[in-house]
């Protein structure tokens, strides 16, 4: 619980640059067993998130890396944190939507076309200030090893329905 509001500033920092969306800190809280952190001598100086979105995918959302300590392997750290609890639970793909590209691909993230990705994933976005032009990038990662998961590949209709605002 003592982590959430050094997540949300850090979130914040770069939604104010337009890098990613703001999260406020109730989503934060919400979301809190989502992220995983980077310390550095009792400092969060980094996170990132693996959100289920369906059977067998998962969402890395709100990677960020606190601007004193980029460039030096935290943001690739949190990637692959990401992947190993992604694929502890199951997961096989694994996307993100990033202003990021050229990162996510040195992490060996390829680009994808967005409609790959279920009705669901676009929850947020109806809430989102740059819904009309949106500019980010589909990734995604598939992951080997992962065991398989004995459901869809696609979220039924049904689940579509926005549930909720912006992080």
């Amino acid at each position: 619980m003592s982590d959430a509001l050094a997540i949300c500033e850090i979130v914040n920092y770069h939604a104010e640059r337009s890098r990613m969306l703001h999260m406020s800190l109730e989503s934060t809280y919400e979301r809190l067993r989502n992220f995983l952190v980077a310390e550095e001598a009792g400092q969060i100086v980094g996170c990132a998130a693996v959100e289920m979105a369906w059977a067998d995918l998962a969402e890395l959302r709100s990677l960020a890396v606190r601007p004193a300590f980029e460039r030096r392997g935290i943001g690739k750290g949190l990637v692959q944190a990401a992947i190993d609890d992604a694929r502890s639970v199951g997961v096989r793909r694994l996307f993100a939507l990033t202003y990021e590209k050229d990162f996510f691909e040195r992490c060996g993230f390829s680009v994808i076309d967005r409609q790959e990705l279920p009705t669901k994933v676009w929850r947020v976005c109806i809430a989102c200030p740059r819904r009309t032009a949106c500019d980010e990038t589909a990734m995604m990662l598939l992951l080997a090893g992962a065991p398989a998961a004995a459901a869809p590949q696609e979220a039924p209709a049904d689940v579509s329905s926005p549930a909720g605002g912006p992080d």
